[in-house]
């Protein structure tokens, strides 16, 4: 159906790809940033963490969800600094308990 299409039967440019310690330092530093993450929040929150292709390479995701509310993720870089990752630990945590407060205060008292 698609064989007529300009891009069919190309293959993806490999000269680009990133190298497997890059993708596994990635993977590293993304699974730190959850621990962080992880250790700034109680057991009611739930923080996971993958890999994925970005615009720009490889690209971390950490995603909380809290007990109650709307989950929240964000991005890390392969490039991102300790610093960077720091505060994406602490903004994540942050606005997962954001998420918590947002859903409590949307809640009505219920007359008893």
């Amino acid at each position: 159906m698609y064989g007529n299409a300009p891009y069919a039967n190309q293959q993806p440019d490999t000269a680009d790809a990133p190298d497997p310690e890059t993708i596994e330092r990635l993977r590293t530093e993304t699974e730190g940033v959850a621990a962080r993450t992880r250790a700034l929040l109680t057991d009611e929150f739930v923080v996971g963490s993958n890999l994925q292709a970005g615009l720009e390479g490889p690209q971390g995701t950490v995603s909380v969800q809290p007990p109650i509310g709307d989950p929240i993720r964000a991005g890390i870089a392969a490039d991102a600094t300790d610093e960077e990752r720091d505060g994406l630990a602490t903004e994540l945590a942050a606005g997962a308990a954001m998420q918590v407060k947002l859903a409590v205060n949307d809640v009505s008292p219920t007359a008893g």
